[in-house]
């Protein structure tokens, strides 16, 4: 990796990261010496890139710092339209337009060296089944999660129950073969997953969840933490 490559890199790292990252992370990441690291560390420094830190203790780049956008490696220019490509093919009509959207922005932003990457990338998505038949609208779905409110779902259960539900919705999942909305119930005082093709009716209310934002994320996700150490299917 060039050196230029390796200070770009570093400041992703730091960028991405949430907590201190120490220069052994940075070193194992970046396939070099710690030694490496704190002389590249300084070179930032010196070029007054707003990283705080030290040897022993880790480092962390100022929330404010920003570089221009879009300033992409082949390897993130590969993702991006991977990722894209793949929403292109499973998701909803709104979702899929702005992904194509984003892979027309990128071509038109990025040097002409960088653009066979878009138009002949060396990753794609194996053409396959799209969800399964949905009678809902999840953009109504996506708007209510965005706007913090609840949801009134008719849902049919696997073994053909029909409940009506009021939920706070969290985030809709993309699998395979069905998407999924993760979500509180209220009839079940729990997070549950909603296959998006049983849901027979989904309305958004007035009423808002009453949680402050990114609160009811950061319960579900710690709910997920705990499922996954013990696994279960409920509806």
């Amino acid at each position: 990796m060039r050196r230029a490559d390796r200070l770009f890199q570093i400041i992703q790292i730091l960028r991405r990261s949430t907590r201190r990252v120490t220069a052994a992370d940075l070193a194992e990441e970046l396939e070099v010496s710690k030694r490496t690291v704190y002389r590249d560390i300084g070179d930032l420094v010196g070029q007054r890139v707003p990283i705080s830190g030290e040897a022993g203790f880790g480092y962390l780049l100022d929330s404010a710092y920003d570089m221009p956008p879009l300033m992409l490696t082949p390897d993130e220019i590969e993702a991006v339209i991977l990722g894209a490509q793949w929403v292109v093919g499973c998701s909803d009509t709104l979702i899929a337009n702005a992904a194509r959207d984003v892979i027309v922005k990128i071509s038109a932003a990025v040097p002409e060296n960088l653009r066979p990457f878009i138009t002949e990338p060396s990753t794609g998505v194996r053409p396959g089944s799209r969800p399964s038949m949905e009678i809902i609208d999840v953009a109504q779905i996506r708007e209510a999660i965005r706007q913090r409110r609840k949801l009134a779902l008719c849902y049919r259960a696997e073994n053909g129950e029909i409940t009506d539900r009021i939920v706070w919705p969290v985030i809709l999942g993309y699998a395979e073969s069905h998407r999924l909305l993760v979500a509180w119930c209220e009839l079940r005082q729990d997070f549950r997953h909603f296959r998006c093709d049983r849901i027979t009716r989904a309305v958004p209310s007035d009423e808002t969840i009453g949680l402050r934002a990114g609160e009811l994320r950061r319960k579900w996700e710690q709910w997920r933490a705990e499922q996954l150490k013990l696994p279960q299917t409920r509806t």
